[in-house]
């Protein structure tokens, strides 16, 4: 009895073979998975600059209430970007509200636009109360900040809005008590 395989065996496993290397080498040079689409990107946010007119933004006050920031036009307005837990943007609050408590009817207004939460930002005015109107947004890389010129997304970030609306200044950074009479005086 021998134990060598009919010729025919050898011959379908050598076919099967070659047929089996030369699959995985036409499947190692195509790749069979179905196509994934990339991730949507999201469109990029315009961010103003100095002249451009002020982006169209409407938020919402402390009571819920949409507060369009439109209604400043006439007179200069600086709008300060802060949030509770910031603690430059707590410590730059005092002068604000000084400021604005000395522009009178006819001055340069304030506005406090808080990346927060409405219950920060209550637990923050009840031990640090301000007379300037503030309006609420959530942070994130369309924000109001961001529309109005922050790309870096840090805070504070201060902005200038001359009586036509359009952007005068921007500012990163915490603005001192003197530093605001000079910096508003555009």
């Amino acid at each position: 009895m021998s134990l060598r395989p009919p010729r025919q065996m050898v011959v379908v496993v050598v076919i099967a073979a070659v047929l089996g290397i030369g699959t995985g080498v036409w499947f190692a040079g195509h790749d069979t998975r179905p196509a994934i689409a990339p991730p949507l990107q999201r469109p990029a946010v315009a961010a103003a600059q100095p002249g451009d007119p002020m982006p169209a933004i409407t938020l919402p006050d402390l009571h819920g209430h949409p507060v369009d920031l439109a209604r400043f036009r006439g007179r200069p307005l600086l709008i300060n970007v802060w949030a509770s837990w910031c603690g430059p943007c707590v410590e730059e609050v005092p002068a604000l509200t000084a400021f604005a408590d000395a522009q009178g009817a006819s001055g340069v207004q304030v506005l406090g636009l808080a990346l927060d939460t409405p219950e920060g930002v209550r637990d923050f005015l009840a031990r640090i109360p301000v007379a300037y109107p503030i309006v609420l947004d959530t942070p994130g890389p369309a924000d109001a900040s961001v529309r109005l010129g922050n790309a870096q997304g840090l805070l504070p970030y201060s902005v200038l809005v001359d009586a036509e609306g359009r952007i005068v200044k921007q500012k990163l950074g915490p603005l001192s008590a003197g530093e605001i009479e000079a910096w508003a005086r555009h």
